[in-house]
């Protein structure tokens, strides 16, 4: 347990570090403001040479602050709202209701513009000293997600083509959807759709896609990576698990590494 908390504060050390800079704190906002950016895109507003602005870049992608993806020949940058939500739990608040807080973001999804479609959209990225079968696991079994997810269970075969669900205390179904992808352990990917949560009624079937990978540089440690991207027709479900998503990952850490929950922290 020592080693986990001092683990936890280098972390926050990190974190606190890269916000401090008034310049890095521009980078999350132009991230927020619209994300899957490259660094063309984040050098135009700055005033400063693209060498400046990929230091900066590099210091926030070691503190967990922005993930990136290749896509094609370019590299994208992507806001990674774990290591914030982490400290938001940590030192703010271990009290949150984010199916219902996510929906607050709604006006703001539809007011962005949808561009780059096949690219995706959420992309959050944690790093968890465990193996991808303990995380795999962990994403997989019911008596594992009801820890992390809400107090949800998830059920499923798990056969490409089956379908899943997550399940409330009661037994009452949060979530429906269908396996598009498996990779025992290190690739899921489902189509998602809230059942009864308000606001999101009307939203087609968007997708989630777990990636788990052992960390290339130190051992027992792996990088779990949620992408949510297929919800041009399900904004507000984009809204929910946006604010959602972050936390299921901080949840998962927390449980695997210590084998509380977050609210016990």
């Amino acid at each position: 347990m020592h080693e986990v908390k001092e683990v936890l504060r280098l972390e926050d050390n990190l974190i606190f570090k890269a916000l401090a800079d008034p310049t890095r704190r521009t980078l999350l906002d132009l991230l927020q403001a619209h994300d899957g950016r490259t660094l063309n895109d984040l050098c135009a507003p700055l005033d400063m040479s693209r060498f400046g602005v990929m230091k900066h870049l590099n210091l926030l992608e070691e503190a967990g602050l922005i993930t990136t993806r290749k896509v094609g020949r370019e590299k994208l940058h992507y806001l990674n709202a774990v290591p914030i939500r982490q400290i938001y739990e940590r030192w703010v608040s271990k009290y949150a209701e984010p199916w219902a807080a996510g929906l607050t973001s709604l006006q703001f999804e539809l007011e962005r513009e949808t561009q780059m479609e096949n690219r995706p959209k959420h992309v959050n990225r944690i790093a968890i000293k465990s193996s991808p079968e303990q995380v795999w696991q962990a994403i997989t079994d019911p008596a594992k997600t009801s820890k992390f997810w809400f107090n949800c269970a998830i059920q499923s075969s798990w056969e490409i083509g089956s379908s899943f669900e997550l399940l409330g205390p009661e037994g009452e179904k949060k979530v429906k959807g269908v396996i598009l992808e498996l990779d025992r352990p290190h690739k899921l990917a489902v189509s998602w759709q809230f059942v009864n949560l308000p606001g999101t009624e009307n939203d087609a079937p968007s997708r989630v896609t777990w990636e788990i990978a052992q960390h290339a540089e130190i051992p027992g440690v792996t990088l779990v990576t949620a992408v949510h991207d297929d919800f041009e027709q399900a904004l507000p479900t984009a809204g929910v698990l946006e604010n959602g998503l972050p936390l299921v990952l901080s949840g998962m850490k927390t449980f695997l590494e210590t084998g509380s929950t977050l609210a016990d922290m």
